[in-house]
């Protein structure tokens, strides 16, 4: 497949840099002649406290496991200017970053994407998803990061580790009391929090409150995160790109008959315009959220004798977020049929289907476009909670006992997700140029600003709600037989269940062509014929002033010269409340409704044994774990709700092993068999209807988990205090890996009815308008993943007065994968119904999805006795997320660069002042809808964030 897989002039410096710097500065550093930290110490060179102190720990959390794992603790975590833990894992190497509405939201780890890392609060296993989210994938953006006093990411698997991942097990640590200060202690951080884009100031306030008794016997602490923030996302997208035929091209009559019904003429300017892809949807946009989180932790702990501790956590979160999105478009999708092309022109672009030309419509003007403007706005309530136990108790010095108890919810709520459009069907002279796909221009003939050229055509509501619950009981032993010799086991028992309950109101005004009149919500109106076009034609309510607002295109959205940047869009209460919008009843949303339960029970058994072996010291783990799941899942087929029941086991050996050939050297390798559970949407016996894009899904209840064998090789260099050098290879063969499979046919064909197709798209009005495309899940052949990543960080000690307070943090992650996929590439000829029949391709070669073959972190720090400061960037070159549709072979994320800063000085031993800055280059999310040519999808822009506050503690 024609991937790009050569880095920019950027990403080849940011990666040969990292490295350059971790080679020369291992190379410089002669550890072992260097002071040792007691005679730095002793001299004064250094101070081993703040941010440095936490290198150390992480680094002895590192360098003491057995297993592969990679720390950030307390201090880390709260001195990076980091908006939520997305943001503060993506500094460990391997891992990646997916933002959405300018933060971190999702994780993915060597390569492998979010739904293959599973993630523990406090032991427990759980999933937090927004309401948008119906997957596995872990939303990290719901939490605050101040929350947390350590993560953990643990790349290598062992028997003792919760089963569920292909990618890392990543555990998530609230307060730890006993382990703290005797006494009272209270910290505070209030920032506030400056965007560029929207110009405005919003809170950011945490806190902190911890008692130890002096006895040690027992404590407690609360700690309280809230934040709000505004973003605005502003720049273009495309909603993917399209071959279709046109009504006319160049003055060449393309049907018998104009606008509708007729013959295909096929000429070779036609068919020229029809097999080239043009933009479904071309359209700048402003997207703004508004957000508020809050999250609350509290820690009970308590040590009546010395052998036994009590544990009670509990964590809540709630993030709420109202989404306002407007925009002013044209709907060639499925339209084009009535569109006139006036002039046009067309560029090859690269293939990466072998023989079948790949061509684009780089530039066009129309007549008859379908001028749509969209006012959208959704709210989201998020809600998390978890409650746990923990026992750990120990009956003699070589035998103790764990007990481990919770339970966690996450609910998430679309009370309202309302959409209002406005149209003008036979607009003339709209253009575009493509000619820059990262700056295009979009100019409409019609006039967009007066209120006399709409009608109000759709109105849209949805409400969803999606639930995710977790029980979890498990019980370990374990027995140190020999001081250098340890077997332990236990048995767990884990229930899951997962519910999506989707409905609507959405109503076209004049939803039917062979219907002149029909009954809606505000009453009659007397709807023309849609083969009958014109400015008399009637599709909809007039829009009056009263109805509308006039939106005008921000500066940063960086619209080309000739754009049009002002448009009317609705009012939405107003225009809400005229068509009655939410005095429909809901209808369910058969396709967004569903629901999976998992109880898993099994056990494992490990064996711990260290101790030296010629002359060198050593530690090893080993064990399996056994896991069943009862799996359950549930959807609507044709208006009946179908239930499947289904049972599988896994066997799941881990080896660890480590070895010290030399002092501070470290030799690290391991093997396991892996498991991630199917992706839940998959798992649904139901099917869903797209009647935009004539597409059919069905879900297969009897996938397989993906499942996989691994294998890691590691080398550690700690060749000073707070420094490490490390190089790892990875090597994945997933044996089991669904895939998407797709075939063109009927909606006859399916069995389903045509009630279940969204009364607003296309096909509810021309059923077989289109080809269909018919696509489910079945079980692939495989993949394989492989890879290495490169760690150096070190204090810059050599380094004369001052300097020597400089330190640097440089990571790189390389991957590479294969896996063949189904996909539909594009269509070559028109055929005698005048569609255009997608090529079907079997078995494609190409990447793991959400798989980035390159990124990279880094970070130059400073820190003395009063100041304090970092510089960081994170790259990440691209990744496909997908398949893409309508002939275009998988979308994506282009490479990015973010750039973070962070400084604070210390005024007194209780007061702190910060500054930190977000994205400080303004880098924007570039997202392409076909992998070889780079047809642009998406790029936008959420601006720079700047935090100044004081923290203050005692």
């Amino acid at each position: 497949m024609a991937y790009r897989n050569l880095l920019s002039n950027r990403a080849r410096l940011a990666t040969a840099s990292a490295l350059t710097m971790a080679l020369a500065m291992a190379n410089a550093a002669h550890a072992q002649e260097g002071p040792t930290a007691e005679e730095q110490a002793a001299e004064g060179e250094i101070v081993v406290s703040g941010f440095r102190s936490s290198l150390n720990q992480a680094l002895e959390v590192k360098r003491s496991s057995a297993s592969l794992v990679d720390a950030i603790v307390a201090e880390d975590i709260a001195k990076f200017p980091d908006q939520n833990l997305a943001e503060s894992l993506q500094r460990i190497p391997g891992v990646a970053i997916e933002r959405q509405g300018g933060e971190g939201r999702r994780i993915s780890v060597r390569g492998l994407g979010a739904q293959f890392t599973a993630v523990r609060l406090n032991g427990l296993q759980t999933i937090a998803a927004g309401a948008d989210n119906a997957s596995r994938s872990f939303d990290f953006n719901i939490f605050a990061s101040e929350l947390f006093n350590s993560l953990v990411v643990h790349k290598s698997y062992e028997a003792s580790l919760d089963e569920g991942s292909l990618g890392a097990v990543v555990d998530l640590n609230t307060g730890n009391p006993l382990a703290g200060k005797h006494g009272l202690t209270v910290a505070l951080n209030a920032q506030g929090v400056y965007n560029s884009n929207t110009e405005k100031v919003k809170p950011r306030v945490a806190g902190l409150i911890s008692y130890k008794a002096p006895s040690g016997v027992w404590g407690a602490n609360v700690s309280v995160a809230y934040s709000k923030t505004y973003s605005q996302e502003t720049g273009h997208d495309t909603v993917r790109w399209a071959q279709s035929t046109f009504d006319s091209v160049n003055g060449t009559p393309c049907w018998t008959t104009p606008n509708r019904g007729g013959s295909y003429v096929p000429s070779a300017i036609c068919n020229q315009a029809a097999l080239a892809f043009h933009p479904r949807i071309p359209r700048y946009v402003d997207d703004r959220r508004y957000r508020e989180r809050l999250g609350v932790t509290g820690s009970f702990q308590l040590a009546p004798t010395e052998r036994t501790k009590l544990s009670i956590d509990a964590l809540y979160s709630k993030f709420d977020e109202l989404q306002d999105f407007q925009t002013a478009e044209v709907l060639f999708r499925g339209n084009e049929r009535a569109v006139d092309v006036v002039n046009f022109t067309v560029r090859d672009e690269a293939s990466s289907l072998s023989g079948v030309p790949n061509r684009t419509m780089v530039t066009g003007t129309f007549n008859d476009a379908w001028v749509r403007t969209e006012h959208y706005q959704r709210d989201m309530n998020t809600e998390f909670y978890q409650l746990s136990g923990k026992l750990d108790h120990e009956f003699s010095d070589s035998f103790r006992v764990h007990l481990l108890a919770g339970l966690s919810k996450s609910t998430s709520d679309v009370p309202r997700e309302t959409a209002i459009m406005f149209d003008d069907r036979d607009a003339q002279g709209f253009k575009y140029d493509y000619t820059d796909m990262r700056r295009p221009v979009i100019a409409f003939g019609t006039s967009v600003t007066d209120p006399a050229s709409f009608q109000i055509t759709e109105i849209r509501d949805s409400l969803s709600r999606v639930d995710n619950k977790f029980r979890t009981f498990s019980g370990s032993a374990e027995w140190q037989v020999t001081e250098d010799f340890k077997v332990s086991g236990g048995g767990f028992y884990r229930r899951y269940e997962f519910d999506r309950v989707g409905s609507d109101r959405n109503t076209v005004i004049c939803p039917s062509v062979n219907t002149p009149t029909r009954d809606v919500v505000l009453g009659t109106v007397t709807c023309t014929p849609t083969s009958v076009f014109g400015p008399s034609a009637v599709y909809g309510y007039q829009v009056t002033s009263a109805l509308a607002s006039l939106y005008n295109l921000p500066a940063s959205a960086n619209a080309a010269p000739g754009t049009t940047t002002s448009w009317l869009v609705a009012n939405l209460p107003a225009a809400a409340a005229y068509t009655n919008l939410y005095g429909i009843t809901p209808r369910l949303n058969e396709g967004g409704t569903r629901g999976v339960i998992e109880e898993t029970k099994g056990a494992f058994l490990q064996f711990d044994a260290s101790g030296q072996m010629f002359g060198m010291d050593y530690s090893v783990n080993a064990g399996i774990r056994y896991a069943r799941t009862d799996q359950n899942s549930r959807g609507y087929n044709s208006g009946t709700v179908v239930t499947i029941d289904r049972d599988y086991e896994d066997w799941l050996p881990a080896f660890n092993f480590s070895l010290t050939p030399i002092e501070n050297v470290v030799i690290r390798a391991a093997a396991s068999e892996v498991m991630t559970r199917p992706e839940l949407g998959d798992l649904t016996p139901g099917g869903s209807v797209d009647g935009f894009n004539y597409r059919v899904s069905f879900g297969n209840p009897f996938l397989d988990p993906y499942r996989a064998s691994s294998y890691d090789l590691a080398i550690e260099w700690y060749f000073r205090p707070q420094a490490l050098f490390s190089v790892a290879y990875f090597k994945k063969d997933v044996q089991s890996f669904p895939i998407a499979r797709s075939t063109t046919g009927t909606y006859a064909s399916t069995g389903l009815p045509t009630s279940i197709i969204n009364p607003s798209s296309p096909a509810a009005t021309n059923v077989e308008g289109a080809p269909w495309t018919i696509a489910s899940i079945v079980n692939g052949t495989g993949a394989k993943i492989d890879g290495f990543e490169v760690a150096f960080q070190t204090p810059l000690w050599f380094l004369p007065g001052f300097l020597k307070n400089f330190g640097v943090i440089a990571n790189a992650t390389f991957v590479s994968s294969s896996a063949d996929y189904s996909v539909q590439g594009p269509g070559t000829t028109v055929n005698a119904a005048g569609a255009v029949p997608l090529t079907n391709v079997a078995a494609l070669p190409g990447q793991l999805y959400n798989l980035s073959k390159r990124s990279a972190n880094g970070t130059l720090y400073y820190e003395d006795s009063k100041l304090s400061a970092r510089v960081s960037g994170a790259y990440r070159s691209p990744f496909v997320v997908g398949p893409s549709g309508t002939g275009n072979v998988f979308e994506g994320t282009n490479e990015s660069l973010y750039f973070d800063a962070s400084i604070s000085y210390k005024v007194t031993d209780f007061l702190t002042l910060s500054l930190e800055g977000i994205n400080l280059t303004n880098e924007k999310q570039d997202r392409f809808a076909d992998v070889a040519s780079d047809r642009m999808l998406t790029l936008f822009g959420v601006g720079r964030t700047i935090t100044a506050g004081v923290r203050v503690g005692f």
